[in-house]
This record gives C-alpha cells, structure tokens and sequence, in this order.
C-alpha cells in the first residue's frame, strides 16, 4: 500500500509517477502525472515501456530526493529559528553634537569587528586630509581677518610681542603647488632669498581671553599684565602673508575632498530670537539643572540676554568668575561645519572613495577609468598637502599666530579631527592612516546613521548589532523619539569637560547644562523605562587639561561649591552623584545606574569600558528574552 504524504494543500500517493491510485484532500489540486489532459502529463509521466525493476529504481532515487528536501526543509527551519531566538541587540547612541557618539562606535567596530574595520582604513585617509586641511584653513581665515583688522604687515618693535627675526634664505627648488606667483617672488626678495619656513619651537601660549575687536585698543586681563591693560598688537610681517599664499592650495584641495565625500554643505544655524535655555533638550525642562538651591540659571555664565539672529555673544571670564559679554558680528564668528546627509550616509561616501570604480558604470573600460581617476584624484591631494608640511608646521608653530588663537580663546587641540601636531606624519606621499588617526577623524553626519556589524570573536561571534548615530545638534533632537522603541540599550554621552563652553547653534546654553537637560529629558521618557541606559562621562582627558590649567569648574556650575577640590576626582565623583540623583528622580520606575568615566579616543581604555558594556547589554539582552 502506498504511503500518503500530506501538505497544506495537497495530498497525494509516493507512486504518483508510476500511476498508482492518488488521494486529494478537498484542497488538492490535480496531478499532473496521471490527467493525460495537463500539459505537463508528457515531462511527469513514467516512460510507457518502464521495466519493474526501472520503477523500482526510480521510485528509490525519488524518495532519497524527497529525503533530502526533508532534511534541507528542517534545516531551514531550525535557522529560522535561531534567527528569531538570536535577535539582533540594538544600541542607540545619544548625546549633544560632538559628544564622541560616532567615536564609540568606531571603538565597537575596532574591537569587535575587526575584519570590516581594516576593510575602511584606507578610506578615511580622505577624511584625515579634510580635518587637517580644514583647520589650516580656519587659522588662514581668522588670520588675513586679524591682519586686515591690525594693519597688514605691521614694522616689529624691539619692545613688540615678538622680535624681527630675519627669514633665512634657501635653495630648496620652487614649489609645484601653482602659487610661485609674482606676490610670492616679490615677497623671497624683500625677505633675502627663497623663502623657508621658519621652526618654532615655543610651546604653546597661555590660554588667554578673546578680545571684542570693536575697534582700536581693548581691555582685556592677560597673564602678567594687571587687570584692563591693553592688549599689544599683534605683530604681522612678510612671512605671514607669504604663508597666506603658499597655503592658498588648501582650500581648493578642501572643496575636491568635501565634493568626494559627498554633497555636503554648512550646517544652518537658525534664528534663536526668544528661545529661552531651558528649551536645549527637546522634551522639555523648566529649571536648571546647573543652578544650586540659591541659585538660578541667570547666575550661569551661559545664561546671557535674548538677541537676535544676528548676532552672537560671548563675554570675557574675570578673575572671580564673572563674565563681561560683548557681541561678535556673523563675520566673526567660527566657520560652520562640513557634513554629509544621512540619505548617503558617511559609510557610503567613504566607499566611494574605495579604487573599486563606479557601480553605474556598465563596462569593463568605465569602471576602469573611474578607478583610475579616483586614483589620481587622490594621489594629486596627498601630493599638495606633502607640499604644504612645512608651510602648515610653520604656521602653527608661529608665536604670533599662537597668540592671535589664545586671544580668540580658539583651542582647535580639544576639537574633534585635530592633526596638526602630526603633520610630519600625516602631509607624507605614502600616508595610511592608523588606528588612532580614524578614532580621531571626524566627518560630521546629518541625520540618522544605522550601523550593523557582527561579532566576530568571543562567545558572541555570529552575533549581530545594530547601532544608531543620531545627530546631536538642537534641530535634529526631534528625530530622537521614534528610535526609542525596541532598544535594547542606550548609550548616552555627556563631554564634561565643556562645562565652560556653549552650544555652537545657542551661544547662550552651557553645554554641561544641555547635557543635564537632555539626559533628565531621557530618564523620563516613558518609552525607555524598561531600557538599559548606560552614562559615558566622557572626555576626561581634556577636563583633566583645563583643570590643571586652573580653569575653576565652581565659576561655571555654582552647586558645585567652594569647599570641594578644584580636580578631576573632585569633579566627577559630584558629576557622577549628579547624573544618579537625576535618573533616580525622574526615571518613571526604579532602573540601574550604570555610568563610565571615558576618553573615547583613547581606545585601549575605551576597549576595557566596551567589554564590560557589551557584557551588561547581553546580559539584559538574555533575561528580556526569557521573560
């Protein structure tokens, strides 16, 4: 008797080949083997003039097929499953703009994906270039202002800021950047010779207030001057005009790379006419979080008076803590932000970048010239800027130049994609980037960035994240709460050590205040009451700086008080005791309270931090499963 095997929608005998009788169920469709009428009855049915033993044969061979079907259908099935059981852990990154969220997630790929992670490395070589092309380029522009504010080229006095040295002449060959023009030979001959980048070896000056260029002298407090007396003039000669122009490459060098990384642009700064501080994070918040018992958020630094769109405020800090405000024109302020659109997403401008030639292209020749001139494109942009090492040493390592940043209180060191102290090792022919230089590199995304990388080593391996980069800047907080759904984690970022700087798009918010905000803000979200969250104080390392620069963090954040040390134990044990006391306030139920003291570009420390989150996260990760 025939074995009858059953599916949804059909049953029917194992010897249907051979003409044996078949059963349907009231769902079953004809078979094809026994109706002569079907089309198909000539390639299913049995060879008329088939031998028992030729049945008996086939019938064998159909059955180990069939087996083998049952075994692949059960296979499948069983990986189904464990796909379903094994779901991916998904991690949201917060924190306000320039936090380090996208550098976290750089130390989870270079811990744990490494295979993908050396995949990337020669692509951001490209984005190394543009963070150091753009600073040389910022300290250019604040220059050939300064100059034309002083008085260009002004005649050093022996009494100046800094003597006259003589620029040495010497044989090197002409430059091939294209700038050895009539400005730059007539400048070599008033100079004695061909012009040589001069080596400065001065550290760095003394973190000094920026003066207002309102117009002839200011009054501003520098080290070894009493209180109100005027700022020398900056004391501009030949050489910084011939740096202006022997850098002039730079900028188009930028342009190229920013076209290359995709369809950037300058990130718009709306008007903030009215806008009240309190209103930095974007679910709300009425008091201030800095302020102690007796205090108020006007007591703050930060907390300046309403202005207009036009203008911006920032203020000298005294001595004891006060702040003298004064307005910056929009001409004076610092230079918006390259970025890429999350519609392209900063990982796919930097495969762009990758020798693999277009995807549109449709031939073998097209891809191959557009490897080709991908190539070249980036040989001739690695070829300037080892032109220009000299030139960007010499002007960054100028004292005049140095001064002219102090007094703007410019500190391009504590930003994000700062190179220039490594432009003997970057402006070279044959540079790669290394680990650090990526960790480092900042590109700036608008929007929502998703990334996905699987495990590959340790008891995980196989295990796929996903993890979300949102933008962290005012406008784009909006976006936050439809990610806060099925998270398995939240990774908020709070840069302590800006507690004395204010936010880029608002320059009447403390950035610390905005932290305190946004994180108050989280903890009370309903949505996340069951979410892990997980604090990085981060940016230790520069607190550590400031605070051994004598910056006094209780001038900033007056609930602080003035009997605790003015140190970075002092500072983040109240910071730590402050972010508790917040969650444990405002959260909507009782949740853990787990917090980092972080450096994220530090990666062997970040390495040891991310074990121990990822541990945390898998953790909860398998008891919400279980439950």
């Amino acid at each position: 008797m025939a074995r009858t095997v059953t599916s949804p929608t059909t049953s029917f005998t194992s010897s249907f080949l051979g003409g044996g009788t078949t059963s349907h169920t009231s769902t079953a469709l004809p078979n094809p083997a026994t109706n002569p009428d079907d089309p198909f009855y000539a390639f299913l049915a049995p060879p008329p003039d088939e031998t028992p033993e030729q049945r008996a044969a086939r019938e064998k061979k159909e059955a180990d097929a069939r087996k083998v079907n049952d075994e692949i259908d059960e296979m499948l099935k069983a990986e189904r499953a464990a796909l379903k059981k094994k779901k991916a852990v998904k991690v949201l990154l917060l924190g306000q703009s320039e936090s380090g969220k996208s550098t976290t997630l750089k130390n989870f790929q270079l811990t744990y994906a490494r295979k993908a992670w050396q995949e990337e490395r020669s692509a951001w070589r490209a984005v190394v270039q543009l963070n150091l092309c753009r600073s040389t380029n910022l300290i250019l522009d604040i220059l050939t202002e300064e100059m034309a504010f002083e008085g260009a080229l002004s005649t050093p006095s022996p009494g100046g800021l800094i003597a006259n040295t003589p620029v040495p002449p010497t044989t090197s060959a002409p430059s091939s950047t294209g700038l050895h023009t009539p400005e730059i030979e007539e400048l070599e001959q008033h100079s004695g010779g061909s012009y040589a980048s001069p080596s400065y070896t001065t550290p760095n000056s003394p973190r000094t207030p920026r003066s207002p260029h309102s117009g002839g002298t200011t009054s501003v407090t520098t080290p070894g001057s009493p209180p109100g007396a005027p700022l020398p003039k900056l004391l501009f000669d030949d050489k910084h005009r011939l740096l202006k122009l022997r850098l002039g490459p730079l900028r188009r060098v930028q342009r190229d790379l920013e076209v290359r990384l995709g369809a950037g642009a300058e990130e718009p700064i709306p008007a903030l006419a009215g806008a009240a501080m309190t209103e930095a994070a974007p679910f709300g918040g009425s008091a201030s979080a800095l302020a102690g018992p007796s205090s108020s958020a006007g007591a703050l630094p930060a907390a300046m008076s309403t202005l207009g769109s036009s203008s911006a405020i920032t203020g000298n800090v005294q001595a004891n803590g006060s702040v003298t405000p004064y307005f910056v024109p929009p001409s004076r302020r610092g230079p918006q932000e390259f970025y890429v659109r999350s519609s392209t997403g900063w990982k796919a401008a930097l495969e762009r970048l990758r020798p693999a030639g277009s995807g549109r292209s449709s031939t073998e020749r097209e891809r191959e010239d557009a490897k080709n001139r991908s190539e070249r494109e980036a040989e001739e942009t690695t070829r300037v800027i080892a032109e220009c090492r000299e030139d960007i040493g010499a002007l960054w390592n100028d004292e005049v130049v140095k001064t002219m940043l102090a007094r703007r209180r410019l500190r391009l060191e504590e930003g994000g994609g700062f190179f220039l102290n490594d432009i003997d090792r970057i402006a070279v022919p044959n540079y790669e980037p290394s680990d650090d230089d990526i960790v480092r590199a900042r590109l700036r995304t608008m929007g929502v960035q998703e990334y996905r990388f699987m495990f590959e080593k340790g008891m995980e391996s196989g295990q796929e994240w996903l993890m979300y980069d949102v933008g962290g800047t005012r406008s784009l907080r909006a976006a936050w709460p439809p990610f806060f759904d099925d998270m398995n984690a939240i990774i908020f970022l709070a840069p302590i050590s800006c507690f004395d700087e204010k936010l880029a798009e608002d320059r009447r918010v403390n950035r610390l205040e905005d932290s305190f905000l946004l994180w108050k803000a989280v903890c009370a979200n309903k949505l996340l009451r069951k979410t892990m969250l997980i604090l990085f104080l981060n940016k230790c390392d520069l607190l550590e700086r400031k605070l051994n620069a004598g910056v006094e963090f209780k001038h900033y954040v007056p609930s602080f008080g003035g009997e605790r040390k003015n140190d970075v134990a002092s500072v983040t044990k109240y910071l730590k005791q402050k972010f508790r006391d917040m969650s444990k306030q405002h959260s909507p139920q009782p949740r853990s309270f787990f917090v980092h003291l972080t450096s994220v570009i530090d990666t062997k420390a970040t390495a040891i931090t991310l074990t121990a989150v990822r541990e945390g996260i898998l953790r909860d990760h398998l008891r919400a499963r279980m439950f």
